[in-house]
């Protein structure tokens, strides 16, 4: 899974990130079951960086809600 960078979750159509979001929680909660299963992961580092990447399009999304935009 390649690395969500924030210049690219901002190029994206709202629905387009809701629909990320959803894909990566699952991915998330998917992961998180088979590490609790006891099933050895590929990458474990996969975790974190879904953890990060579904904190991004939370953020840019507040941003929109509150009229922020960083440049």
């Amino acid at each position: 899974m390649p690395i969500l960078r924030i210049s690219d979750i901002r190029k994206m159509k709202p629905e387009e990130r809701k629909k990320k979001l959803n894909e990566l929680r699952a991915e998330l909660t998917r992961i998180r079951g088979m590490a609790a299963s006891g099933a050895p992961l590929d990458n474990p580092k996969q975790i974190k960086e879904l953890r990060k990447a579904i904190a991004r399009i939370l953020t840019v999304q507040r941003e929109e809600e509150l009229g922020i935009r960083r440049k």
